[in-house]
């Protein structure tokens, strides 16, 4: 039977969720307004104003925030409490320019640990469980909002954080954890040092695993499973917007439920703006309407998914989103065709290779090029170079099926690629040096 944390919320009727949104938005909006003169310049420019968002009807009225406006606003232009309320600060990895900073006051706490709570309860999660948190602590919102979410549901919690894998074994083992909370990559690392170490998932206890922060695929969510013997849950979140726990996984492991009461989600088309409806793939654009230090409205996260509101068999009546079928952002355009890391992954894990691998562009003599390594499981090892050749051929065939282009192969060792404990780092565009 379908558990939930909070069911009032969790099932409620549509009509009531648009009520409880319309009066939130229309409260933010005000908030917003009277508090963050970075936003209020936005709706005076576009001749918005809080009174006229009446409902949900009207959010398309409001401009979009955008990762560069966060930038040009860091550290405080968007904040909308006085600081001494604020308790918490969380931010991005900065890898592709400024950090972005989000604030967080105690209700925003409360509020992103309900989100949490929730997930985990969705994965099966009670107050018998060990929940073992693999994922980052610190500026990271991985680690502290699992940490939360699992101490509000009342699992015994080990904030183990990332790193130090051969230790994450031994108290996984001596502890009998049941859940383990971490990025994919990291959770298929862990489940092959497992193997390394001669052991099986009958040697541990987990039963669910809540996997995020970085796209991944169905392919690897089967890997996965079977590394770990457990059933692999996917929650979504961004640092903007609180961190993960804005959507989550249930049973029926199609699509996450996003937390409608906090977060409204919008599809968008990525060029033009233009709100697109339920059922086409877009650009997912958020609305918080519970947050006080950091409330983002209609924030674009560069995501590209699907919404749906399919009856969902687990009774959860919030809407779901697809997973993030690639970023606006992560497409490379490589000699004219759109090509998504996550297609090269899927077939990777298709044809019986690992999912570590590393995709390299470059421009050559005004050409594209793309380069993938891809490490070999053991058993696909050979000492004669012909029958490598053979593999990598076959390998690039099948990944112009899927994506239009004929890459170029490698096949390298096992455990010759830099392994991530964090996000992984899977493609590097070498033409952005020369541009």
């Amino acid at each position: 039977m379908e558990r939930y944390w909070n069911e009032e919320i969790e099932t409620m009727s549509r009509d009531d969720m648009k009520k409880l949104q319309d009066e939130r938005l229309v409260k933010q909006v005000k908030h917003v307004y009277d508090n963050v003169k970075y936003y209020r310049d936005l709706m005076d420019k576009k001749g918005v104003k809080p009174e006229d968002i009446k409902g949900t009807d009207d959010l398309h009225k409001l401009p979009f925030l955008s990762k560069s406006d966060l930038r040009d606003a860091y550290p405080y232009g968007l904040l909308a409490t006085p600081l001494s309320e604020c308790v918490r600060i969380h931010s991005t990895s900065g890898t592709t320019g400024k950090r972005v900073v989000a604030f967080y006051t105690q209700n925003d706490i409360d509020m992103w640990e309900e989100c949490t709570a929730r997930a985990i309860t969705a994965a099966g999660g009670t107050k018998d469980d060990i929940c073992q948190i693999a994922y980052g602590f610190g500026l990271f919102t991985g680690g502290a909002g699992l940490n939360g979410g699992s101490h509000k549901v009342g699992c015994l919690t080990v904030p183990m954080s990332s790193g130090n894998t051969d230790r994450q074994i031994t108290f996984m083992r001596d502890l009998g954890a049941t859940i383990l909370c971490c990025t994919p990559s990291y959770a298929a690392y862990i489940g092959e040092t497992l193997h390394d170490m001669g052991l099986t998932p009958d040697d541990i206890q987990l039963k669910a695993g809540i996997f995020g922060a970085e796209p991944w695929t169905e392919e690897m969510r089967r890997s996965i499973e079977k590394s770990l013997g457990l059933k692999a849950y996917d929650i979504y979140g961004l640092t903007e917007t609180s961190g993960p726990g804005v959507a989550f996984e249930c049973s029926e492991q199609n699509g996450m439920h996003i937390n409608e009461d906090n977060f409204i989600p919008e599809i968008i088309d990525p060029e033009t703006g233009e709100v697109l409806p339920e059922g086409e793939i877009g650009e997912l654009v958020f609305t918080s309407i519970t947050k006080e230090a950091f409330p983002l409205l209609r924030y674009r996260t560069r995501d590209l998914c699907v919404l749906s509101r399919n009856k969902c068999s687990c009774g959860r009546t919030l809407i779901k989103m697809s997973k993030p079928k690639g970023r606006s952002d992560d497409m490379m355009i490589i000699r004219g065709v759109n090509v998504f890391p996550s297609q090269i992954e899927t077939v990777l894990i298709e044809q019986g290779y690992s999912p570590n691998y590393l995709i390299e562009v470059d421009r050559i003599n005004n050409s594209d090029t793309l380069d993938v390594s891809v490490e070999m499981n053991p058993n696909q090892l050979s000492d004669k170079v012909k029958d490598m050749q053979k593999q990598e051929r076959a390998l690039a065939e099948a990944m112009k099926l899927m994506i239009g282009i004929s890459p170029k192969v490698h096949l390298v060792s096992p455990k010759s690629l830099q392994r991530s404990e964090g996000k992984a780092v899977r493609v590097i565009d070498k033409r952005k040096l020369h541009d």
